[in-house]
């Protein structure tokens, strides 16, 4: 989420989302960023066990929405790159018209997006939306071009927000965003905490590549943005611990990720 809309695709300067893409097993990267991801986990091993579990939130997460919960639209900010199953593969296998929009504004999640983010069932709808999340007003404008913002939207920040220049911004993020969604809209939100001193020192060193700054924040910072949403049980806990699947044996680990699904009332 660093470069600016439009900007020129960067291989010398390490990138979040694609080293994101690395710490989960995926190809979409340069070598300097397997470099940053290297150092990384030689850091905080535990980086790669984050990766993997915040795709199995998100799926979790969107799973419950278009189906118990009976969302049919999706907002997911600062999408990232494509993946294993990515929200719209999700939310269409459960309710096929679903209708997804990601937003991100790195070239190279864009080139991937043209080529992969396509809608996997005839009725559904799967687009995206080139934009800083720091922008919110121009992405819920482009968003109105696909989504009925008379009707529920989930609208989901995946590990993203810790790129906001201050928490000041990142309350203004979201706030802005789910000021435009209808009662009866959720929010979808994780992102890094600063409880395990291992990665804040994989941040701060990350910072120093010329990557753009990503802040681990207090729980109780990260909490807060739930503040007048009505929580979906387990309410805010660790990634990990949000419904994990019956078939998981022993206890989940808990690991410095937190989020929750919440609904506006």
């Amino acid at each position: 989420m660093s470069d600016a809309p439009g900007s020129a695709l960067r291989t010398d300067i390490p990138h979040s989302a694609r080293i994101w893409n690395y710490w989960m097993g995926g190809k979409d990267h340069y070598e300097i960023d397997k470099i940053a991801g290297d150092a990384g986990i030689a850091v905080d091993p535990d980086i790669t066990t984050m990766a993997i579990q915040s795709r199995q939130f998100l799926i979790r997460a969107v799973r419950f929405l278009a189906g118990e919960a009976g969302i049919g639209q999706f907002l997911d900010i600062g999408t990232g790159l494509p993946t294993m199953q990515n929200t719209h593969e999700v939310a269409q296998s459960v309710r096929p018209e679903a209708k997804v929009v990601y937003v991100d504004n790195d070239p190279l999640v864009l080139t991937h997006a043209r080529a992969l983010l396509t809608s996997t069932t005839d009725e559904g709808v799967t687009t995206y939306v080139q934009c800083d999340y720091h922008e919110p007003e121009q992405i819920v404008a482009d968003a109105r071009n696909v989504l009925n913002f008379n009707h529920p939207i989930a609208v989901m920040f995946m590990g993203v927000l810790g790129h906001a220049s201050s928490y000041d911004e990142l309350r203004r993020i979201v706030n802005t965003v789910l000021a435009a969604v209808p009662s009866g809209s959720y929010l979808v939100l994780w992102d890094g905490t600063d409880d395990s001193a291992a990665y804040v020192q994989l941040c701060e060193e990350y910072t120093g590549t010329g990557g753009a700054p990503y802040v681990p924040r207090p729980k109780g910072q990260i909490e807060a943005v739930f503040d007048g949403l009505d929580l979906v049980e387990p309410g805010f806990v660790p990634i990990t611990h949000w419904r994990p699947q019956p078939t998981e044996v022993g206890h989940p680990q808990t690991i410095s990720a937190y989020g929750a699904v919440a609904r506006k009332p």
